[in-house]
């Protein structure tokens, strides 16, 4: 299947071969990334210099109606054909999960073809294993649409910002985590009510435990702080926390204080080791990355030439998706006659410079913390709980009483701690549940300045 290219090269018209490409997938996702090839058809040609051409796709269901033309595709439900083809050059895996993706994936590479995917659980889970394979083969495995969807973060860092020792990055990598906790916020409801309107207006999924417990924004900050450090992919390290824990009053409360509660993935490196934490957080307000909203992504990069940069766009989407796929399919489209030595490395750093470095258990992190307990209202009681933090060596910024509460009734109790190593207020706030005035669990939160 030959193209015939125009480029101006002052003395002659160069025809080149078009570039086959198979899918795996055509839900949302593929379906973008097909009508996004198809749409920009012209443009991306210029830009790549070969026609990229869809010539066949896995599908579940072949006789299902699609919104982009397969007038020109070969459908069929075994995603092997498509791996197999002896005439598709780049494979785009766009179906998600793990263990068919992983086997279509690496059959791929044996047969000799570069890979582009968008799935975040097989890079963070299986991203060491597909690295090597492609990497003894010469071979590409592009993953821009695996983080944050439309937004360019994994090429900021892997190639804008090579020249900066990264120091530590945070970000706001799941939408639906983010427009829970902004109407939770904005709109003063609960977290069952949001939760409810998000999967009616499809930003969650019937069964969101991905979303809303972190998981999902676990695999992104996996495959961030691995381009981010030259570190090995190491997703089971990540300590993770979700937002079903988080109330109504505890964001009334940040608000007061001058913060916003989000849910954010952090990778910092710290003494002889690394930080991977996935949590809810306290932003002070006048933070950028405090003021993302909705179902946007935002990631905040701290360097040591550049400074803090912030990254922001759609985070999900069908578009916004393809968008990343359609730039690695470029890139890889770009580079498939290079010599594989002069590629920009998988995880940015070259394969024989990845380190493993610690990761830090969470009693080891060093952050400041918002505290929210019940006490009954009687003389002593914070004098009790002030010793018991004076031998944690922990310091109090500032404590607030909601509501007045008569002699012996529970009142509210809200403070917020200086930096401190969590393994301390972990020890301390043991004690404190201990005491007789203080009624239930401690809620904490991290409280991160990002400064």
């Amino acid at each position: 299947m030959v193209s015939r290219c125009q480029f101006t090269n002052n003395y002659h018209e160069v025809t080149v071969k078009a570039v086959n490409i198979g899918l795996i997938g055509l839900g949302t996702v593929g379906s973008g990334t097909l009508s996004v090839l198809q749409r920009n058809a012209e443009e991306i040609t210029r830009r790549a210099g070969r026609e990229i051409r869809v010539i066949g796709a896995a599908v579940r269901d072949v006789s299902k109606p699609r919104p982009v033309d397969l007038d020109t595709l070969m459908l069929t439900q075994d995603p092997f054909e498509i791996v197999n083809h002896p005439e598709i050059q780049i494979i785009v895996e766009v179906m998600g999960g793990e263990t068919i993706p992983l086997q279509a994936v690496m059959q791929a590479l044996d047969n000799g073809k570069h890979v582009v995917t968008a799935n975040k659980a097989l890079i963070a889970i299986h991203g060491n294993e597909i690295f090597e394979s492609a990497q003894e083969r010469g071979l590409m495995v592009a993953f821009e649409a695996a983080v944050a969807g439309g937004i360019p973060i994994i090429k900021a860092i892997r190639e804008g910002l090579s020249a900066n020792r990264i120091e530590w990055l945070a970000g706001i990598i799941n939408g639906t985590t983010n427009y829970i906790l902004t109407q939770m916020d904005e709109a003063g409801c609960d977290f069952g009510d949001v939760l409810a309107d998000a999967q009616k207006l499809g930003y969650a999924e019937a069964d969101p435990t991905f979303d809303i417990e972190g998981i999902d924004a676990a695999h992104k900050l996996t495959i961030l702080a691995s381009i981010a450090f030259g570190i090995s992919l190491r997703f089971s390290r990540v300590h993770v926390e979700g937002i079903t824990a988080i109330t109504s009053e505890d964001i009334t409360y940040a608000r007061e204080l001058g913060y916003r509660i989000k849910h954010i993935g952090i990778a910092k490196k710290s003494g002889d080791g690394v930080e991977l934490r996935v949590h809810p957080a306290l932003i002070p307000k006048n933070r950028l990355i405090a003021n993302v909203n909705g179902v946007k992504n935002a990631v905040l990069v701290q360097s040591d030439a550049v400074g803090p940069t912030l990254y922001y766009g759609a985070g999900a989407g069908s578009e916004p998706t393809a968008s990343a796929i359609v730039a690695d399919l470029i890139e890889v489209v770009r580079t498939i006659t290079t010599d594989p030595e002069n590629r920009v490395p998988h995880l940015a750093f070259q394969p024989g410079a990845i380190i493993d470095m610690r990761i830090l258990e969470m009693e080891e992190i060093e952050t400041a913390f918002y505290l929210r307990m019940n006490v009954i209202n009687r003389p002593g009681v914070m004098a009790s709980i002030a010793t018991i933090f004076g031998h944690g060596d922990i310091s109090i910024d500032s404590v607030i009483q909601k509501g007045q509460g008569r002699p012996n009734e529970d009142v509210t109790i809200i403070m917020l701690t200086q930096t401190t190593r969590e393994g301390n207020l972990l020890e301390a706030l043991g004690e404190v549940e201990k005491l007789e005035t203080v009624n239930g669990d401690v809620v904490k939160i991290r409280l991160e300045p990002l400064s």
